[in-house]
């Protein structure tokens, strides 16, 4: 178990890696395609676009050809399409390798980490999801600084080569250790269903890109209103369908419904951070690229310093209690990043961005367990989709909320107060923290059980 889990998470700090790295970037790409910056913008939203709508098929190519040969595959395009993005030289060639990149990604995790859920005990998924979970934590803080660095040192086209040589590695072993998993019972694909769920994620992930970008009125609503009516129809769609490609069976487990709900909008805002700290370090405070992205080390050493606790902790206080304490953290830490400034003691920023690193890991690991917790192993896959499917949306989300705060904060105060509309955007993500927690107070005294009971030997 230990070695593929080190392997899917290996593949996961490439994929998340590859979301985060580009944003201190773009103006060396820009110049050398001799466009403006902002022209670049559609190559990094298409690649959590494709990433979140392409992860919808993985459960049906995992049935029909199985896990290995699947992520075997998604590891090889996934590093032919960053070759590709490293030697683009047109927006629209960047665009299109990039959306390639996202479908590799897309199939690569989910394939790896369901394949990982098969064949794990129960009382060992809390070690494996922590395992899985790390790269998420860390790939966003480690982004931004060495994406400005490679582009400085070297070049933007750095960036995407240095995935060569670890996809290679990553697909030889992924070949050698993924168990040969039988292909399932051949079954129709759900194309109506695929066109409903990804349209419905394409609206609103534009919706927020829109609201932050350009806040246009009348496409706002458009964008809203077929959001509202891709979703409905899909939900119609998947409760009369003999074969849906979403199974809505693993909802009927309340720890699963709960990770769907409060755990997503918690997700939502822990992705957030790492997108709006940096900007308010670099845009609020006049710091550089590479320092404003140094200036997470904290929040990443508290990440990687609370690892080793949090399986105990689990033990100990089972899940309730420690995502309750977790939430309460987490909008305490997001209220003191809203009164942040340029005379805060440096101490003082890295001691409170440490706790929010420790709390936001716990937090982090704690979510992603607890949905796998009841659902029986025989719709262990299913579950797995939709999670990573809300995982990778909550991504997206992140960024787009973070982005549209900070445009309304814009909006709210004077342009001399830089760093208020950065201010605002943490008030706004502690408040959608606070519905987080009131959801999580509903989880079951002992959610989670299953898999929090100590090991026997």
């Amino acid at each position: 178990m230990s070695k593929l889990a080190f392997l899917v998470a290996g593949t996961f700090f490439m994929e998340f890696l590859d979301a985060t790295i580009l944003t201190t970037a773009l103006p060396r790409m820009a110049e050398s395609m001799q466009v403006g910056a902002v022209d670049l913008n559609v190559g990094v939203s298409i690649y959590s676009l494709t990433i979140a709508v392409f992860i919808l098929p993985s459960a049906w190519l995992v049935e029909r050809f199985g896990a290995r040969a699947v992520f075997t595959l998604a590891i090889v395009l996934f590093t032919l399409s960053s070759i590709a993005c490293g030697f683009a030289n047109t927006p629209a060639a960047f665009d299109l390798a990039r959306a390639s990149q996202g479908v590799g990604g897309a199939l690569m995790v989910p394939v790896g980490r369901v394949v990982v859920l098969r064949t794990t005990a129960k009382t060992d998924l809390i070690r494996a999801v922590a395992i899985i979970t790390w790269p998420g934590l860390t790939a966003p803080l480690v982004g931004p600084p060495l994406g400005g660095y490679l582009a400085d040192a070297f070049s933007w086209r750095a960036i995407f080569f240095v995935n060569v040589p670890l996809g290679v590695v990553a697909a030889v072993l992924a070949w050698a250790w993924t168990p040969k998993l039988e292909p399932g019972p051949t079954k129709p694909f759900d194309l109506l269903g695929f066109g409903l769920a990804g349209g419905a994620l394409a609206c609103a992930l534009f919706l927020l890109d829109r609201i932050s970008v350009a806040g246009d009125g009348a496409v706002v609503i458009a964008l809203a209103l077929a959001c509202v009516a891709l979703a409905a129809a899909f939900v119609r769609h998947v409760r009369t369908v003999p074969h849906p490609i979403l199974d809505p069976r693993p909802f009927r487990y309340p720890t699963f419904t709960a990770s769907m709900v409060g755990g997503t909008a918690a997700r939502v805002v822990l992705n957030a951070v790492p997108f709006v700290a940096p900007l308010m370090f670099q845009l609020g405070m006049g710091y550089d690229a590479v320092r404003s992205g140094l200036m997470l080390t904290p929040l990443f050493i508290g990440n990687i310093g609370i690892k080793p606790l949090t399986t105990p902790i689990l033990r100990t206080f089972g899940f309730r209690p420690v995502v309750l304490v977790n939430a309460v953290i987490q909008i305490a830490t997001l209220l003191g990043c809203a009164l942040i400034g340029p005379e805060t003691p440096w101490l003082l920023v890295a001691a409170l961005l440490c706790v929010s690193g420790a709390s936001r890991s716990m937090h982090f690991t704690s979510l992603n367990t607890l949905p796998f917790s009841d659902v029986p192993q025989d719709q262990m896959s299913m579950a797995n989709l939709i999670f990573s499917v809300s995982f990778q949306a909550s991504m997206a989300f992140g960024v787009g909320l973070g982005a549209a705060a900070i445009m309304i904060g814009g909006l709210l105060f004077e342009p001399a107060q830089a760093l208020a509309p950065f201010r605002f955007a943490f008030v706004v993500l502690a408040g959608l923290m606070l519905l987080a927690l009131l959801d999580h107070w509903r989880l079951a005294h002992d959610a989670g059980a299953a898999v929090a009971a100590p090991r026997r030997s």
